[in-house]
């Protein structure tokens, strides 16, 4: 699969590597500061990127992404017409043309090597997706019987996504046990994503744990400052100062 792969001067880092699809390539991860690895896919979302579909392919990427990758939105690389255009960081490599699902899937496969499988992927978000339309539409039953399937394709990237959203279509069951479980898979699989600490809390909520509600929702705040514009997060701390005051009223 050809992708326009070509060498840039990103980052002080200069690559040639070959955009044909029998050579492999590999972007070696940066040591971060704790010892992890990290290595980050900036996506063009610049006019003409924009027309040519790149908002969508970030929407996929940060939606199969697994850890140690990240993800974001960046001004224009250059090389306009040619994309949507990518760039891979440290490794300083830019990548046109990508503009499919399945390519996205491809360039993350490169980064991660041979456990990375795209298909596998892009089949469990495909599955999320479906399952977000059906609780959308008030299927719960529909939408987590999807997410478990997607979760039965063990996807190596946005598998806490995938439990937040079951999370929240069994706390819509009434399975409020489950809910809590995979809320907390979520935040343990992403320690960073607020929305597993929102779901976290409209369990605790809806169990009436006042204290683990609003720890919970504190720490989603913390992660994520700007849920404090948020109109759906804000209902859901009045909704909470609310049961906290009556409960005060009532001692």
């Amino acid at each position: 699969m050809a992708l326009g792969i070509h060498s840039a001067g990103y980052c002080g880092a200069t690559h040639r590597l070959s955009g044909s699809s029998k050579t492999r390539w590999r972007i070696a991860a940066a040591a971060t500061p704790d010892g992890a690895t990290e290595a980050e896919i900036r996506v063009c979302v610049n006019r003409t990127c924009g027309r040519q579909g790149s908002r969508e392919i970030l929407t996929v990427l940060s939606s199969i992404c697994p850890p140690g990758v990240s993800v974001a939105s960046c001004g224009c690389l250059g090389r306009c017409g040619a994309g949507p255009n990518l760039a891979v960081l440290p490794a300083g490599v830019l990548i046109g043309h990508c503009g499919t699902a399945a390519k996205a899937a491809h360039v993350l496969s490169e980064i991660c090597g041979p456990g990375f499988d795209p298909q596998r992927n892009l089949e469990a978000l495909a599955l999320r997706k479906k399952a977000e339309d059906a609780l959308e539409k008030g299927n719960a039953a529909e939408a987590e019987s999807l997410l478990s399937q997607a979760i039965d394709f063990e996807p190596s990237g946005g598998l806490h996504i995938i439990y937040k959203s079951r999370s929240s279509a069994r706390l819509t069951m009434g399975d409020k046990i489950g809910a809590l479980e995979d809320a907390k898979r979520s935040s343990l699989l992403a320690p960073n994503f607020a929305q597993a600490y929102i779901c976290e809390g409209d369990v605790l909520l809806a169990m009436e744990e006042w204290d683990g509600a609003e720890k919970a929702y504190s720490v989603a705040l913390q992660l994520d400052p700007s849920l404090r514009r948020s109109k759906s997060f804000k209902a859901r701390v009045a909704k909470l100062q609310e049961k906290l005051v009556a409960l005060d009223a009532s001692s």
